[in-house]
């Protein structure tokens, strides 16, 4: 039997101004249940048909347009930075938060030797750049492994432990993706910047879901994506610097002609890529506060992602036998874990494989691999409402205690082989 009876209340689906429902305001595919806004995001409908006019109008007129263009981004930087509650003269915009972080990586002036100190909960992309970034000099990444359930003192004690005086950077995650672990970011630069080690807060899923991300933390370096919850057009990102950081060492990936200029202008200035997604973010961020209230989205994802996890796991423990909450001492506003019965997810490829046993049954969800355990990643935003997840009670619990019983038939099998995976995937 499950281990709780009674689940978070679930928040009244969320009304635009004009009364009518949330989902309205999206064009989301309705062959699907969206229930991984944590992923890729999803942009309003009014922000797509804005974005789409500044596409139009770059090509009206190309000239025109590409030579006012580094105006423009400055324009956008600032409500961005407005929004982030930072200074504009300290934000660079970036197109994602893995672009950033090998912005930051390439300015550092890495000692042969030199440690980049990581987390367990690192994403993988991140690694890999921090990775690269030390083989250069034959340095080492120190990878800190965390328990989901570590207090907030441990995760500073266990991190601080790692530092060495070769140690050149301190990456850590706001909120983690592959396990929605909210890591004590403030707690750790207080403590790392009193003996001089640089740290790098990947905030990639921060922007939107507090209200200023950035400001208290006080990193050296902080790095948001606003095409999650901010709901921007993919490719808008910003980097967030201390102004205790050398910032002249910090450059676009690719230099154009606002090389000269300083920092964060010198990130204004990007040739002819297309600079449209980064125009259109403001616009993104404005439509949810006229629409809904930033304040009250904060509220309500918060509210429908404790009843999502609860509702899910309390059906999978009820199905399987097996626990499915996960214990946290701090939950991420948006995004709730559910751990999968055992075997069933064990490897990143079992976790592509369930994720589109689960898309064939008409759910789009995030389905993650981490010390061999398997996981169910929530997310909620305004367009989703608790119907939602009753629904995949309904469909996608079953499928899941199938797998797990063919599991324990098959220990042995892929899980693309299961006959449960095999019927939905063929």
């Amino acid at each position: 039997m499950s281990l709780a009876l009674d689940h978070p209340p679930a928040p009244a689906p969320v009304l635009d101004h004009d009364g009518r429902p949330a989902r309205d305001s999206w064009s989301l595919s309705r062959e699907a249940i969206h229930l991984n806004h944590g992923s890729y995001g999803a942009v309003p409908t009014a922000t797509i048909e804005h974005h789409l006019s500044l596409i139009a109008l770059q090509n009206d007129g190309p000239g025109a347009w590409f030579a006012t263009a580094p105006l423009r981004v400055g324009e956008a930087r600032e409500s961005i930075a407005a929004f982030l509650r930072t200074s504009p003269e300290l934000t660079a915009i970036v197109p994602n938060a893995s672009a950033g972080v090998t912005v930051v990586l390439q300015s550092l002036d890495l000692a042969p030797g030199a440690e980049i100190v990581v987390t367990d909960h690192i994403y993988g992309a991140v690694k890999m750049a921090a990775e690269r970034a030390v083989r250069r000099v034959d340095g080492t990444v120190r990878m800190v492994p965390i328990d989901l359930d570590a207090t907030d003192d441990e995760v500073v004690e266990a991190i601080d432990a790692a530092v060495s005086d070769r140690t050149a950077l301190v990456i850590v995650d706001q909120i983690a993706s592959a396990t929605a672990r909210v890591f004590p970011v403030a707690a750790l630069t207080r403590r790392l910047r009193a003996i001089g080690v640089p740290v790098l807060v990947d905030a990639a899923h921060a922007p939107g879901l507090y209200e200023s991300p950035a400001a208290d933390i006080d990193a050296d370096y902080w790095i948001g994506n606003l095409h999650k919850w901010a709901c921007a057009p993919s490719g808008t990102a910003a980097l967030v610097v201390s102004p205790r950081v050398d910032a002249d060492a910090l450059n676009p990936l690719i230099d154009s002609w606002g090389a000269p200029d300083p920092f964060p202008r010198r990130f204004d200035t990007q040739g002819t890529v297309d600079l449209t997604a980064i125009l259109a973010a403001p616009h993104a961020l404005r439509t949810i506060e006229d629409e809904f209230g930033w304040d009250r989205m904060r509220t309500y994802v918060s509210a429908l992602s404790a009843h999502a996890e609860s509702l899910i796991a309390t059906a999978l423990e009820d199905a399987t036998g097996v626990r499915a909450r996960v214990d946290m001492p701090v939950h991420a506003p948006a995004l709730r874990l559910v751990e999968l019965p055992t075997g069933v997810v064990v490897t990143p490829e079992d976790a592509h494989v369930l994720h589109r046993v689960l898309r064939s049954l008409g759910f789009q969800t995030a389905t993650t691999s981490w010390r061999g355990r398997g996981f169910l990643r929530l997310s909620a935003h305004l367009y989703n409402t608790a119907d939602d997840y009753a629904r995949f009670v309904e469909t996608g619990v079953p499928a899941l205690a199938r797998l797990h019983a063919d599991r324990i038939a098959d220990e042995a099998a892929p899980l693309a082989a299961l006959p449960t995976a095999a019927a939905n995937l063929s």
